[in-house]
């Protein structure tokens, strides 16, 4: 006769946890409230309750961090470490950020950025009675609580199956958010299919490649899984396979080349204030997850996938920008550059010997360097989406870079934050982004490869191009008849202020962050 025996968990494991936890529980929640309360008022219950959450869950992490509480809990499907609470943290306070930016409604003249009936064939009667009635999706908010929820737990897993429900949980609920868009449906909902039928491909290769580390090491766990690789103890080829299969699949998050096929055309297509909330939060999570797969369940065998990353990180940073120079809407344009900035990361991500060998006390490694790159592009990416809301003309949105132009004659402050924000990608000194660039460039250089630096160098110089082209076009080419900046409220306003002073401050001093990311750059193994 066959016992079970019930897994216990602690309640310090339970506090460990508290922070998926309560995104998860207010996700569920918040499905109640579409559930139980009226249509006209969903919204202003909606949008505080799940600032609530974020918030709940953010001082819960902070606390726990400070409290020490490190460990592998959830019955060792979870790894609560230095990496976990750094991207924890960013993660929740760009996700508040971008919240604000989803609840924005004067913009739009009183509505959100969202479709009032997704389910209406675009243009048809249907849809137009949904805008007369006001009607509205607030089902954006549980959704985007159930994509924080994956998004927490995918860097976070100590497991590939756990990896693979976090890469679902986190997905769908994006599938859906970007074909909600209010105006340009077509393209909103080619987005999401788009999205959808890639995402689900990259899926199945991640799946594929977790079964082949099973059939190499006979686990699931990181932990033996490095143990199996480091003794050699199956067939190279199943090791090969699976290693091949799982970065493509987290590649394909990342938004590298050749799997970056997706990315300008559901960054176009979803609605801005999503692609906002994409943009950095899912670059944050699968950074994370690719690290903590390749640095603990894979990192005996580094030397098998550094040339691979290595070759990628360039070629990902190639197309990036030259595909970039090329663009002429402006949020094509801001997705190449995200592509680039995942090359960029990439470099980090094989200065891997750091990860092995160690550090000195102080000195920061590949991990630190990545984390303070994922903060300042995080920040700096949420303003730039904020901004690109505000450029309207009769139709909506305007992202033709041709309507940018004058924009800096018609709003100065608004035109300088974007120029701001577009020096920071380019790496430019006195932003966050010249300190971030110069800790991935240093860590791959001691990591060896210092030949994968000069070009990376070579690269930002030629990225500069395209975004001293934007601020030429702002700033010194005639107004267009048409284009206008509208007014946001507090909500978009905050948005672009904190991104402002952001990275401002990390790029003068950014030594706080920088010691922060330092000491959080250390995996549980």
């Amino acid at each position: 006769m066959f016992t079970f025996e019930t897994p216990g968990i602690t309640a310090e494991g339970y506090l460990q946890m508290a922070p998926l936890i309560a995104v998860f529980l207010g996700a569920c929640f918040s499905v109640g409230i579409e559930t139980f309360s009226k249509r006209g008022r969903r919204a202003r219950y909606q949008v505080p309750f799940t600032a609530f959450v974020i918030l709940v869950a953010l001082v819960f992490t902070i606390m726990n961090w400070l409290n020490g509480l490190i460990g592998i809990g959830g019955v060792a499907t979870l790894a609560v470490d230095g990496p976990t609470y750094f991207m924890w943290t960013i993660l929740l306070v760009l996700s508040l950020l971008s919240l604000l930016i989803f609840a924005e409604r004067r913009l739009g003249g009183g509505s959100t950025a969202f479709t009032p009936q997704a389910a209406s064939v675009p243009g048809t009667p249907a849809e137009e009675e949904a805008i007369k009635a006001r009607l509205e999706h607030t089902e954006i908010y549980p959704l985007l609580l159930f994509a924080l929820t994956g998004m927490l737990l995918f860097p976070a897993a100590n497991d590939l199956i756990t990896m693979f429900v976090a890469l679902e949980v986190l997905s769908l609920p994006l599938y859906l958010m970007c074909g909600m868009a209010r105006r340009r449906r077509l393209l909103s909902q080619e987005a999401a299919l788009k999205y959808f039928l890639l995402g689900s491909l990259s899926s199945a290769f991640f799946l594929f490649g977790a079964a082949l580390l099973y059939g190499y090491s006979g686990s699931m766990i990181f932990r033996e899984i490095a143990i199996a690789a480091a003794s050699h103890a199956g067939s190279d080829a199943l090791l090969y396979g699976g290693i091949g299969l799982l970065a493509i699949g987290l590649l394909f998050k990342v938004g590298a080349v050749p799997f970056h096929s997706w990315t300008p055309d559901v960054y176009q297509g979803a609605p801005t204030p999503v692609t906002a909330f994409m943009a950095a939060c899912t670059k944050i999570a699968a950074v994370g997850a690719l690290l903590r797969v390749f640095y603990v369940a894979l990192g005996a065998r580094l030397w098998d996938w550094q040339p691979l990353f290595a070759a990628i990180a360039v070629v990902t940073m190639i197309v990036g920008t030259l595909f970039a120079i090329t663009q002429t809407d402006i949020k094509r344009l801001l997705a190449y550059s995200s592509i680039a900035h995942a090359g960029f990361l990439l470099v980090a991500v094989v200065g891997a010997a750091q990860a092995e060998t160690g550090a000195g006390p102080g000195q920061l490694t590949s991990v630190g360097a990545v984390l303070f790159y994922l903060a300042v592009y995080g920040l700096a990416t949420v303003g730039a989406f904020a901004i690109v809301t505000m450029v309207r003309d009769d139709g909506g949105e305007v992202n033709s870079l041709a309507g940018w132009a004058g924009l800096g004659r018609k709003s100065p402050g608004l035109a300088a934050a974007f120029a701001l924000f577009l020096l920071s990608f380019a790496g430019i000194p006195l932003t966050s982004g010249f300190i971030g660039k110069w800790a991935v460039f240093a860590a791959a250089w001691s990591g060896g490869y210092g030949w994968l630096v000069v070009v990376a160098v070579i690269v930002s110089l030629v990225a500069a191009y395209f975004y001293l082209r934007v601020i030429v076009t702002m700033f010194f080419t005639a107004p267009v008849d048409g284009t206008r900046v509208v007014s946001p409220s507090w909500l978009t306003g905050a948005v672009v202020i904190v991104g402002c002073i952001g990275t401002l401050i990390l790029g003068i001093l950014p030594g706080p962050l920088l010691d922060v990311a330092t000491m959080a750059g250390e995996f549980l193994r």
